[in-house]
């Protein structure tokens, strides 16, 4: 358990630390042709000028902090709900990426799993 949650982790965490960079100095390519409704979705996003900065930077200290390992639990909870909104977005608007936005998500899940004692004193009395 203890080897899938180091490997779990740090694969989180560099997909995270590779998306945010790649965005703050446009390493990746343009979007390929979007539908409609991704389009309207984006612009939106686009239009209140701090979201997506602000996403890709929660993006950045949630992969270093996974990488890091000592605050783990800490960045699980703080890239959930990304992780959550990417799901419902490639679920409702763009299905191709699907199944590894799934992943993410099965990932952010096992890490809360793997983590739930460090969660226990959040929630008792």
């Amino acid at each position: 358990m203890k080897i899938a949650t180091i490997i779990i982790r740090v694969l989180l965490g560099a997909m995270y630390l590779f998306a945010s960079v790649s965005f703050f100095l446009k390493l990746m390519p343009e979007q390929p042709k979007m539908s409609a409704e991704q389009t309207t979705f984006m612009a939106g996003v686009m239009a209140s000028v701090y979201l997506m900065p602000l996403i890709k930077v929660t993006e950045l200290v949630s992969g270093v902090l996974l990488l890091i390992g000592r605050t783990a639990p800490l960045a699980a909870l703080i890239i959930f709900p990304v992780t959550l909104n990417i799901f419902f977005y490639h679920l409702y608007l763009g299905p191709k990426e699907l199944p590894m936005v799934a992943v993410m998500l099965l990932f952010n899940l096992f890490l809360f799993y793997a983590y739930r004692q460090k969660y226990l004193p959040i929630v008792s009395k």
